[in-house]
């Protein structure tokens, strides 16, 4: 018990390391902000206009996306992170410290989530301004937003074994934007997963960043009265399917990322 106690308590030290850097190196917070105003402005005006969503407003149907799509490329902040310290020799010096070895990933993967609030943060002023609306009461938007962060965590521990699988910060981008856009565009969260051809609307059904999307926009009552339920499990039944993943996905790249870790440290 006294070992896991200095295990989070080392952790909480590595992730307010790297939450001070934000004030060190102020572009990366800049860019957080600035990419998820970007990518609601640019569907809400680019191509609401050109997507009809029977029943509601396209701006409604949009954001419950927007967000899945943007916590899934905040986990890349974690795979890069890590990268970064490996290249400049950072976790050399954090071996020669007295400190559990998980804290360095469990602190990058915790202070990431403090990343992905502010983005969801900035989403939702500008989603408000462009005319999304929270239709199903505050506890419920609350855990709309609880249920990203925590898919946004699990999700971290992905790309933390990518950013010690690979060489450089440049590799960690390339690599992740190959697993990522595949996920965050063929789901259902630009356009309804039903429109797409048969191998693609399977996977998009099946497709977790979907059901986050789905369970979004149930949460947050944007999807208008009177839509046909949708035909598969996970879409059905979003968050139950959600939180499958979210466990399946620690239980499986938590240890994987770990052992990695210690591999990469022992060099």
């Amino acid at each position: 018990m006294t070992e896991l106690l200095a295990s989070v308590g080392d952790g909480l030290v590595i992730a307010k390391r790297n939450l001070i850097k934000i004030r060190r190196v102020p572009e990366t917070l800049v860019f957080v902000l600035i990419s998820p105003i970007m990518f609601v402005l640019l569907f809400a005006y680019v191509f609401g206009s050109a997507i009809d969503i029977p029943g509601s407003s396209y701006r409604e149907f949009l954001i419950g996306g927007i967000f899945a799509q943007t916590i899934v490329f905040g986990a890349t902040f974690t795979g890069a992170g890590l990268a970064e310290d490996m290249q400049k020799g950072i976790i050399n010096r954090f071996r020669s410290l007295p400190m559990s070895r998980v804290a360095v990933i469990a602190g990058r993967t915790a202070s990431d989530v403090v990343y992905n609030a502010i983005s969801l943060t900035i989403m939702s002023i500008t989603g408000f301004l462009v005319g999304w609306r929270i239709n199903n009461g505050i506890p419920r938007a609350l855990a709309a937003f609880a249920l990203l962060l925590l898919f946004a965590y699990a999700f971290s521990w992905v790309m933390a074994l990518v950013g010690l699988m690979v060489p450089s910060v440049e590799v960690v981008n390339n690599a992740s934007f190959i697993v990522i856009f595949p996920l965050t565009f063929i789901a259902n969260t630009f356009v309804p997963s039903d429109g797409l051809p048969g191998p693609l609307r399977v996977f998009a059904e099946w497709n977790p960043v979907s059901s986050v999307t789905q369970a979004t926009r149930e949460l947050f009552g944007n999807i208008p009265p009177g839509t046909p339920e949708p035909d598969a499990w996970p879409l059905q039944h979003p968050v139950l399917y959600t939180l499958m993943w979210v466990v399946a996905i620690i239980a499986v790249f938590a240890p994987l990322s770990t052992r990695r870790y210690r591999r990469a440290t022992l060099r």
